[in-house]
């Protein structure tokens, strides 16, 4: 889901590589057991990244094992695309061979990973050993109380909808449902959002739009969304097709071959902090617009060794703390990023100081403060959300990269 990676199916299987045939028994070490605070002696993990998180808090985890050796002595790194991961743990768990230590998702993942109860359940048994977590933001909060027992969150941002274009080729944004809608018939095939159980932006209009259009009932995708699944099927009409990821909507917008993609906050930033997509890109919004919010979350696989989830929480913990949370900043990818309060641009590295002064928008700053913030569909109506957009709106267009 990064803005300027494809991920390679040989990459994304490289975790499963090493698990071998189903083996009989338990697993050697402690699973099951309490968690010490201490792993016995140090421990490599295997951290496999769904929603492109390891670009705001890779920074994070190898500073930390920099500084505690004797806790993680080795990080392995591995991605791979949301929808393929649940399938992936429960096959290594069905071998009783958990070899993913940590899992770095969003709501997608940790929604589908939810339901089939493949994630630990680390609060509020471990509470006290993440004390950061008492200092998040309040939607960063609600983001957490989201999470359940099992989603630690890492990383938060507002997220959108947005809608994004070139003024060059788009001298009116439109300004409400009506206007976009009436672009999309007037240009055919120039109006994109990517396949939503896929694509942070995709989900996050799909989720917006209940909003926008004054729905019975957004948090009820199958009996409160007759506005929305209408006007997502008479948009289909004008969609040529829906791209797997969102980086193909971001290629598209800069090589003219779609007028108007759906983004967020980062999805805008980032990719003009890369030059995916030109500068000069603007943002607009829709009347009724209120924030979908977003986080990542750090999930653990039910199979790890205790002694794993004890360095795991000691982990979290720092990644929590101010200092490291600041690295969330990073090239915008996730604007703001940090979850927790009181962490400031100038904290961050230069690096991500120079690129959001350079291409971050003053409007965001008003935007966040003016408009209603709203949490993303718990894991059951996300899932039957994503399943009915795949069969009544958009699954027959979706092209793969």
């Amino acid at each position: 889901m990064r803005p300027y990676r494809i991920i390679a199916a040989a990459s994304a299987l490289a975790v499963l590589a090493a698990c071998g045939a189903p083996t009989a028994g338990k697993p050697a070490a402690d699973t099951t057991g309490d968690v010490p605070d201490k792993p016995a002696k140090a421990v490599s993990l295997n951290i496999l990244d769904v929603a492109g998180d390891l670009q705001l808090t890779q920074g994070m985890i190898d500073e930390f094992v920099k500084q505690h050796s004797d806790v993680i002595s080795k990080v392995t790194y591995s991605k791979a695309p949301a929808p393929e991961l649940s399938g992936k743990i429960k096959a290594q768990q069905n071998a009783n061979r958990v070899d993913i230590d940590l899992v770095l998702t969003g709501t997608d993942g940790l929604s589908a990973g939810t339901q089939q109860g493949l994630w630990n359940e680390l609060l509020p048994k471990y509470a006290d050993r993440l004390p950061g977590m008492k200092d998040y933001l309040p939607p960063a909060q609600k983001m957490q109380e989201l999470a359940g027992n099992s989603g630690v969150t890492v990383t938060y941002y507002p997220s959108g909808p947005l809608l994004e274009y070139l003024p060059a080729k788009v001298a009116k944004p439109p300004t409400n449902a009506d206007e976009l809608l009436a672009y999309a018939k007037a240009n055919k095939g120039k109006v994109m959002y990517a396949r939503p159980s896929n694509s942070g932006p995709g989900r996050t209009f799909l989720m917006g739009l209940p909003y926008i259009l004054g729905d019975k009932d957004p948090k009820d995708p199958i009996n409160g969304w007759d506005k929305t699944w209408a006007y997502l099927k008479e948009l289909n009409q004008y969609v040529d097709y829906y791209p797997s990821g969102t980086a193909d909507t971001m290629k598209a917008l800069a090589n003219g071959s779609s007028n108007i993609i759906v983004s967020t906050t980062g999805w805008d930033i980032n990719p003009r902090v890369l030059g995916t997509v030109p500068k000069e890109a603007a943002i607009t919004t829709l009347k009724g617009f209120h924030w979908v919010t977003d986080a990542h979350y750090a999930v653990v696989p039910k199979g790890v060794s205790t002694d794993k989830q004890a360095a795991i929480l000691q982990l979290l913990q720092f990644m929590l703390t101010p200092e490291q949370q600041a690295k969330a900043y990073d090239k915008g990818y996730f604007y703001p990023g940090p979850a927790i309060k009181g962490v400031e641009l100038s904290q961050a590295p230069q690096e991500s100081q120079d690129a959001i002064k350079d291409y971050g928008r003053a409007e965001y700053d008003k935007l966040i403060a003016d408009n209603p913030t709203e949490v993303p569909l718990d894991a059951k109506s996300l899932v039957a959300a994503f399943d009915k957009w795949d069969r009544e709106v958009g699954g027959s267009k979706v092209k793969s990269s």
